[in-house]
Formats: structure tokens, sequence, C-alpha cells
């Protein structure tokens, strides 16, 4: 094959600058030139100038949107593959239309519900105050909150939610769920009460979202849901931002009507320098690094990988419908 018939292949999204060292691309050399691009995401006409000149896109999951108006621009593309099985900024039926296959992969089960107790246990106990006061020459300065024997509700009782029940367990908590689709009998498989949205968010020392973002859950955690919560209680998301009214989760923040809030996701991202979450001393915000572990980016490069490898071949594997 020569240089000019070989696919040119973007791996976009990669902000850390680590793609190229979490596997071997070299194995594509053969097919493909591939290039890793760190850039954040740009407008519609600055991210045509990025991408036209590329048949294959390999992306991040909901970093970059890839909605109507980029891929209509985009003729080149043939194949844009996603981290994950679930990719809700890519337009999946504009694809079909304009011929782009997408595919994805699997995706390690373990890191986002690892970052979310991560998070649950240094909001409660003020780990980054405190870390801070030592490091600034200090030393303690307030009381850590406790989880044994507190109420640890679930929004969402998925895959992730039932980790985190698991581990709230584990801690001696009393686990409360609640979605718009579980039953009292699924839960209970799971060792969880099933409760209504309103006595979750009552009753919840600690409020964990787990759903997946749909117009269904979209703003879910409302005004009213937030004034449902104890003054004592946190609210935990590493699910997706919108989930949240993000606009009523400043104003009980600034207030005091919640203890605090832990946040992995926000929207958009990434978060604006000057957004009220990177200086309220009652958040704990992490830069949506949930999926973000040396086993995930190895599992989502290695299976996009794959999935080149076989549409190239003609015989494309985990396929979007």
């Amino acid at each position: 094959m020569t240089e000019h018939s070989l696919l040119q292949i973007a791996v976009l999204d990669d902000w850390q600058s680590v793609a190229n060292n979490v596997v071997d691309w070299t194995v594509l050399d053969a097919i493909g030139k591939v290039r890793f691009l760190h850039e954040f995401p740009a407008d519609t006409a600055s991210m045509v100038a990025r991408l036209e000149s590329f048949d294959v896109v390999c992306v991040m999951r909901e970093r970059t949107l890839f909605n109507e108006a980029l891929l209509s621009q985009l003729p080149r593309l043939k194949l844009l593959v996603t981290g994950g099985m679930r990719n809700a900024a890519i337009d999946l039926p504009a694809a079909a239309r304009l011929g782009i296959q997408v595919c994805g992969t699997d995706s390690y089960k373990n890191a986002a519900p690892e970052m979310t107790w991560a998070l649950i246990m240094g909001i409660t106990r003020n780990l980054v105050g405190e870390a801070n006061s030592l490091r600034e020459g200090g030393w303690q300065i307030g009381l850590g909150g406790d989880l044994y024997g507190k109420t640890l509700g679930i929004l969402g009782l998925g895959s992730i939610g039932k980790w985190i029940a698991r581990y709230g367990q584990a801690f001696g908590m009393r686990v409360i769920a609640w979605s718009e689709n579980l039953t009292a009998e699924r839960a209970a498989e799971s060792g969880v009460t099933y409760v209504s949205k309103q006595a979750l968010f009552e009753q919840a020392d600690v409020l964990s979202v787990h759903l997946v973002l749909s117009d269904r859950s979209r703003g879910i955690v409302d005004a009213q849901a937030l004034s449902w919560m104890k003054p004592t209680a946190y609210l935990i998301n590493t699910a997706r931002g919108p989930i949240i009214d993000e606009a009523a989760l400043i104003n009980a923040l600034q207030h005091r009507r919640i203890a605090g809030a832990a946040l992995d996701v926000y929207e958009p991202e990434p978060l604006p320098a000057d957004h009220p979450f990177r200086h309220m001393d009652n958040v704990l915000a992490t830069p949506h690094i949930g999926y973000v572990t040396e086993n995930n980016y190895r599992t989502f490069f290695s299976q996009m990988i794959e999935d080149i490898q076989a549409w190239h071949g003609g015989k494309p594997i985990r396929v979007f419908d």
C-alpha cells in the first residue's frame, strides 16, 4: 500500500497526550497513518478544518460533539470509533444517512464506581481541605463526617449504581434507591430498599447520581428535588452534568441548603475558567476523570485498533445500531 492510499486516522480528544503510549498503534502501519490530536472541542468550522483530511476518527465518549452540521462537512470520513458502546455526542441517524460506520468498544467496569467512592470519601472527610492545610504548613481544620449508619441514596440502580450500593453496604450504610424504571423487587435483589423519588432526596445523607443521560433524565435533579435534601446532605455526580439543573445546584450550594457536592461531570466540558464550581468551598470538583484510568484507556484504544482492522477487512465489529 502506498503512502497516498493509506488510511488517514485521527485519534481525537487526547487531552492528556497519553493515547500514543497506552497501546501499540504501529500495528496499523500497514493500513493507515495515525495522528494524535490534543485540542479541546471547538466551533464547527474549526472542527471541519481539523478533521476534513481523515478517513477514520477515534473519539472519547462524549467529549466532542459529532452532530449533522459537522458530519455533513466531512465527506472523507467513513469510520467513527468511540470509546464505550454509547455516545450521546454522536448523531447516529445522520452518520447512517451519510454512510459513516460507527463502532464502539468495551470499557473497564470498575473505574467509575471507584471514582465515585473516592469523591464520597473526599467530600465527607474534607480530604482536599485537610491536605491543603497540611501543605500550607497548617494542621487539622475541622471535623470529618461519618458514613457508618448513614443513608446512601442512589439515583439509578444500574451497573454502576449496584457497585455503589455494594460499597455503601460494606461501609455499614443503609442503601436506598429510586429511578423511574426501578421496582422494589429489582432493588431487593441488590439488598437495596426501593423508595419514592421524594423519599430518596429527603432521607439520603449522601445522594449519588447514576442515571444515563436522556431526554427523560435531563434536569431530573431540579430545584424541587434539591429542596427536599437535608442541609447536612451531600450530592455526588459522576454520571452526566445535564442530569442536574446546574443553576439550581449552584443556588442551593451558595445558600448552604445542602452541605456540599462532589462533581466529576459538567455542562459544558471543559468547565469554563470562571465557573463557580471551580471556586466554591463546599464543592469538590474533578475534571471528568471517572473513566480516565490506565485499564480503561488500554481497553478503549486496543479495541479501537481492532475496530479499524475489522472494518478495513470488510467485517466491522461492535457496530452501533
